[in-house]
């Protein structure tokens, strides 16, 4: 599943705006400004996505499990990995990079081989020469890593509980970073101010709206919810914060992305180049993101 703002049908499409079937160079430019609806849905049918990335052919390290049962989750278990590159040990005192999934997905997301594979991405990163650190991921449900109002929150989980944890791990906490994609894009730049030890963030593809009718229904309690976690206001608290941000232009949250990182000071690493809301975007982009946090460890 992803995190796709509301937008027209393709059925919807077809029938309302039969130019597309012929869009040739005119329908481009339209979609190109987006004043056609369904952008992502024609830039793959336009062949505007861009190449998909693929993970690196390499093994992962060791990878560990565990569960927990959390109280800022009402209780709920938790399940949760870390990846280690080859040849490195809890013991090590690695610096660790938290992931966020997004909507429908959960901790294993981060290191399927169908997914985003991450400990492959790492394992490439260190034999190529770059400093060992973890990777770690953990359920955070659906709830959009924010406190809900039925006193639900996954976003102190993280920071509150799961990080504790990582500590007693053996982990280096006080050297963390946090990874997101779609949902757990918007969820890292939210927790970025609250995470104590904090090095940097990056974000893939960030699940962003301008306005509350915008939004997936069940991402916020209510106008108010919205109003009070939008990342639209706050862009100050990401100040001081290294921060990434790579989105597709082909993505339903391209606009808003864009607009959001107009208005922070300093800009951001990152950027937009082809590419949709999905795995072979995110994929194309893991490996800067890594290492624009492995610079920051």
């Amino acid at each position: 599943m992803l995190d796709h703002p509301r937008r027209l049908s393709r059925r919807a499409l077809l029938t309302g705006g039969g130019a597309v079937a012929g869009i040739g160079v005119a329908g481009a430019l339209t979609v190109q400004t987006e004043l056609l609806p369904g952008r992502s849905w024609l830039y793959g049918r336009l062949g505007l996505d861009g190449e998909d990335g693929k993970a690196p052919d390499i093994a992962g390290g060791r990878i560990e499990h565990g569960e927990f049962v959390s109280q800022a989750r009402l209780g709920k278990a938790c399940r949760w990995a870390l990846a280690l590159p080859p040849g490195s040990a809890l013991d090590d005192g690695l610096p660790v990079v938290v992931t966020l999934h997004g909507h429908g997905h959960d901790h294993s997301a981060a290191f399927a081989p169908d997914r985003l594979a991450l400990d492959r991405f790492l394992a490439d990163a260190v034999a190529s020469g770059t400093a060992p650190y973890a990777i770690a991921s953990v359920d955070g449900g659906d709830s959009y890593w924010h406190a809900r109002d039925t006193g639900e929150d996954a976003g102190t989980m993280v920071v509150d509980e799961f990080l504790p944890l990582l500590t007693e791990r053996g982990l280096d906490t006080e050297r963390v970073a946090l990874l997101g994609w779609s949902m757990g894009g918007f969820g890292a730049l939210h927790l970025a101010p609250r995470v104590p030890g904090l090095r940097g963030v990056s974000v893939m593809s960030p699940a962003l709206w301008h306005e509350f009718g915008d939004t997936r229904p069940g991402a916020y309690d209510d106008q108010d919810d919205f109003a009070e976690v939008t990342m639209f206001g706050r862009e100050a608290s990401l100040a001081d914060i290294p921060l990434r941000v790579d989105c597709g232009e082909g993505d339903p949250f391209y606009a808003a992305t864009r607009d959001f990182v107009d208005l922070l000071d300093p800009r951001p690493a990152g950027g937009f180049t082809l590419g949709d809301h999905d795995l072979g975007y995110w994929r194309r982009v893991v490996p800067d993101q890594l290492a624009f946090l492995a610079e920051r460890f």
